[in-house]
């Protein structure tokens, strides 16, 4: 796998005739960057990552992979190229584990029917990187939500996207597996681009952190440009600490009402 490199144009999206929930939001991320988009709850994070999945279409500005723009694909061009992780799951419980891990394989024309020996290779392989191989034959109905949300996981990469897109990845799993996500995370030579509650985590974990407030872009850049305490407060309005770390590690930030 490698990354594409994602270019975001003025973008805006409503729903219809309603106001808009996101408007003139641009960025470029390199191949193989990891961008955190961050922002208050309503701020527009899930609006802007469905754009860049192509579930909605921008009603301005546009969304290009190496120069392509999405809607300038066919949709199973788009499905091999661009990945998605939801909070949302599939509620197709009688599928198996490793059914649900292979359907990753479908936009490149194969799927848990079986597509050759390349697909059962990247099948096991995600399952194993997501810790899944003593979980392949359960039923997808009986895991826990921090399990389901692995599965998902694993399900992208099977896919072998160049861009990766996850929202709030770390949700429903406990302290262990939330590690072995940012650890996956910063492991992957793809571009990745998530939606993240924990500014410490996104300080950490990535190159570059896009805040929104009310679907307009606060700031953009690297993590020690955008997580200011002006920026967090504007976005967020709390007060700010930052406790500068020691040299090569991500600042630290708490908040006060």
């Amino acid at each position: 796998m490698s990354g594409a490199a994602l270019s975001v144009k003025n973008v805006g999206w409503r729903p219809g005739r309603g106001r808009a929930l996101l408007e003139d939001v641009s960025f470029d991320l390199a191949p193989g960057k990891v961008l955190g988009i961050a922002g208050a709850n309503g701020a527009g994070k899930s609006t802007l990552l469905r754009l860049l999945y192509r579930f909605h279409r921008p009603v301005e500005g546009t969304v290009s992979l190496d120069g392509r723009d999405l809607w300038q694909m066919s949709a199973r061009e788009t499905a091999r190229k661009v990945a998605a992780v939801l909070q949302e799951q599939p509620t197709d419980f009688a599928l198996s584990v490793r059914e649900i891990v292979a359907l990753g394989r479908r936009p490149h024309g194969s799927g848990f029917a079986g597509g050759g020996r390349r697909d059962a290779d990247l099948v096991d392989d995600a399952l194993e990187r997501m810790g899944l191989l003593d979980f392949s034959g359960r039923s997808f109905g009986t895991l826990s939500g921090g399990e389901r949300q692995r599965v998902m996981v694993a399900r992208a990469l099977a896919q072998e996207p160049q861009l990766l897109v996850m929202d709030e990845p770390t949700n429903h799993l406990d302290i262990r597996h939330q590690l072995e996500i940012v650890a996956l995370i910063g492991s992957l030579d793809i571009t990745v681009v998530t939606s993240l509650h924990d500014l410490n985590l996104a300080a950490q974990l990535c190159d570059q952190v896009l805040l929104l407030y009310r679907g307009r872009q606060v700031a953009h850049g690297r993590p020690d440009e955008v997580l200011t305490p002006a920026h967090i407060e504007h976005a967020y309005s709390v007060r700010v600490s930052r406790q500068d770390p020691a040299p090569g590690r991500a600042p630290h930030f708490s908040f006060h009402l």
